[in-house]
């Protein structure tokens, strides 16, 4: 038997968690420190994962099975292939720089919110990990109690009416979709295995219904336009901590949804509901990008970007072929990467400053030099310079959507345009408007908060000059995935390329039998 890192990797936090209730809660010092070391040794342990994963397969690996809930099949089923791997180690990646931003800026039940990220942190990786659907749902549901108290204990001044807004669009959600899962069930040989639902052939119409029941949860969360209004408020009234996890994870994870359920168990809808997603995708790339534009708060306005830049994620996947979902994949992972960032900085001046409005400041690059190094770099992979990690997921992202609609691509990039000037803008507003006397004596950030950012730095430029090491690790899966889906390992757009390399065959046939006849 096979060594069991997945259970590791979703209860070390768990229990992690549980095992800080052990030490006194006016021992701050202990309680930050294990739950530090915690964090870090569960990234140390996500590392086996990524030398030993088989990039040459779309099987299952490091596989765990056994019998849970007999009486309705369900089984405690565990596996990781090319679309979920990376997420594991981003997860834990996150928990740590969440940890590191809320040393000192968490004054209030200390011992309680450190308890509450390691449970966060085990549910999401146990989300990436299921491959039995209830098991998913079971993970899906505890991600909210976490990230409910997160915002709601230790958010801002209206942090009760985000919290609770955060929660019922979320639970609403998850119940649409707990009546699909059943539905599943029912017409799918009573199992709850992914794997076997993907190879059941369901009637067209019980498939429309299902891709909407599935769509109510993992739109939501994304989230995509119209149901995104529970995301700024959530973003504004959080603690940084709770805006990194929620940008770097937690709104993935409905893209992910559609990537490991919609996707392969449903894949005559999810070929015939391809133009209304990608509409609503465009939608939400332009509308969030001109909303950002509007704002007057620091946190509102990364927020509403992230509707717009989890709109090409959306866009991505649902161009259907290979250059468009794995542009998708990594955009899920430069967004997580640069936007948490973002929240990051912004929650480190926050401490400094106690205000998130954006008039209040100015002229901070004098004071601050390196953080506006830092910030700067931010924004330029924001924005997608060449160079960066936002650079590649956009190109893949906008050449897919061209090889299947040349007029979407054209309208997405007009995206791209907006998304540089509402953040340079920004910028200029921050750290080289006229110097605001307020910050003459603003502290430049210390060696804790440098080490903090570091990792960030890093990504975007690995993934950004070397993103062959990152998509490497996804080319197969999304060849089997869209295989499931359009019948072509290549996609929709590939699909597209035969019929045009074919029609150009058999004209080339047709004269060259017209020259022979002349001849």
């Amino acid at each position: 038997m096979s060594f069991p890192i997945l259970s590791l990797l979703i209860f070390l936090p768990v229990f992690g968690g549980i095992a800080l209730l052990g030490i006194s809660k006016e021992n701050i010092k202990n309680v930050k420190v294990m739950a530090l070391i915690i964090s870090l040794f569960e990234l140390v342990c996500t590392l086996p994962l990524l030398f030993a994963f088989d990039k040459t397969t779309h099987a299952m690996q490091f596989v765990e099975r056994h019998d849970w809930i007999k009486l309705f099949n369900i089984e405690y089923y565990l596996g990781i292939d090319g679309i979920s791997i990376l997420f594991i180690p981003l997860s834990a990646l996150i928990t740590i720089l969440c940890i590191l931003v809320s040393w000192n800026s968490i004054q209030t039940k200390v011992r309680e919110f450190f308890i509450a990220m390691l449970l966060l942190e085990g549910a999401m990786i146990g989300v990436f990990c299921s491959v039995d659907f209830f098991l998913f749902y079971i993970f899906w549901e505890a991600m909210l109690i976490p990230m409910f108290l997160l915002i709601g204990v230790w958010g801002g001044p209206n942090r009760i009416y985000a919290a609770t807004k955060f929660f019922l669009y979320t639970l609403v959600g998850s119940l649409l979709m707990l009546v699909g899962i059943i539905t599943l069930y029912i017409k799918g040989g009573n199992t709850f295995d992914i794997l076997v639902l993907a190879e059941q052939n369901f009637p067209v119409k019980t498939q429309l219904i299902l891709f909407w029941a599935f769509f109510a949860a993992f739109a939501v969360k994304v989230p995509m336009w119209p149901v995104h209004t529970w995301l700024p408020d959530a973003h504004t009234e959080a603690p940084a901590a709770g805006s990194v996890v929620l940008a770097g994870i937690l709104i993935k994870m409905g893209a992910y949804g559609f990537l490991r359920f919609s996707m392969p168990i449903l894949p005559e809808a999810t070929s015939m509901m391809m133009m209304p997603m990608l509409v609503l995708s465009l939608i939400g790339i332009v509308y969030g990008g001109i909303i950002c534009l509007a704002q007057t708060d620091l946190k509102r306005l990364i927020a509403y970007s992230s509707v717009s830049h989890m709109g090409f994620v959306t866009l991505g996947i649902f161009a259907l072929n290979t250059q468009s979902v794995e542009g998708g994949i990594l955009q899920m992972i430069n967004h997580g990467v640069v936007t948490g960032a973002l929240f990051l900085g912004i929650g480190m001046v926050y401490e400094r400053t106690h205000t998130r409005k954006i008039s209040d400041y100015g002229g901070l690059a004098t004071n601050m030099p390196i953080f506006a190094s830092f910030f700067l770099l931010f924004t330029l992979a924001s924005v997608g310079l060449p160079g960066t990690n936002g650079f590649i997921g956009e190109f893949l992202i906008l050449l897919g959507s061209f090889m299947t609609r040349p007029w979407v691509a054209l309208i997405a990039a007009s995206g791209l345009i907006i998304g540089a000037w509402y953040m340079l803008w920004l910028y200029q507003r921050i750290f080289f408007n006229p110097v605001n006397s307020k910050w003459d004596a603003i502290k430049e950030l210390d060696m804790r908060e440098i080490m903090t950012l570091m990792p960030m730095v890093i990504l975007i430029f690995w993934i950004g000059l070397f993103p062959n090491t990152i998509l490497d690790y996804m080319h197969v899966s999304v060849s089997h995935l869209l295989s499931q889906v359009t019948g072509n390992p290549e996609g929709i757009a590939s699909g597209v390329q035969l019929a045009v390399n074919h029609a150009l065959e058999t004209a080339n046939q047709g004269v060259q039998h017209v020259q022979q006849i002349s001849h």
